[in-house]
């Protein structure tokens, strides 16, 4: 596989360090971690869900966070406290501990989360300003410079009577 150095780039910009960085990421797909799977779907024009498969864990044992357009899931199993501890013939659930992290958009925010039924519910909406939003523009008709001086002509000489 080819490797690109983008290191020329990051001091020629300002400002796109972040979108290098991601870039630089790409390259380390293969490696990615496959646990605990996921689901990302588009419940509405500006909605997301993303889903996660995280049988055995409770809502003690999950945590979410976002910062700077992060948003990462952690989870841990806390050790049993109860003192019996079962003997364990065959372990087919995985309960390991795992970080997920998913790059959010601009304007994207975390509306909530719920786990139901083994899976962690992560509703995302965009909410994008008012400032950003697309705007139209109403064209307004331009009279020449004739039309002006003809339509101040008649009052010009209304004042003047």
């Amino acid at each position: 596989m080819r490797t690109y150095d983008l290191s020329p780039l990051y001091r020629n910009t300002v400002g796109f360090d972040r979108l290098f960085s991601l870039l630089d990421g790409v390259g380390g797909v293969d490696a990615a971690p496959t646990y605990p799977p996921y689901n990302i779907e588009r419940t509405g024009e500006n909605a997301y869900r993303i889903t996660v498969a995280v049988a055995g864990f409770t809502d003690a044992d999950l945590d979410i966070e976002v910062k700077e357009n992060t948003l990462t899931l952690r989870g841990e199993k806390k050790a049993e406290q109860n003192g019996e501890t079962a003997q364990l013939l065959y372990r087919g659930i995985a309960a390991r501990s795992f970080e997920r992290r998913f790059q959010l958009a601009d304007h994207v925010e975390v509306k909530g989360a719920v786990l139901e039924n083994g899976l962690l519910h992560v509703d995302l909406v965009r909410n994008i300003p008012e400032a950003k939003k697309p705007r139209h523009i109403a064209i307004n008709t331009v009279a020449g410079p004739k039309a002006i001086e003809a339509g101040a002509a008649p009052a010009e000489a209304a004042k003047a009577a």
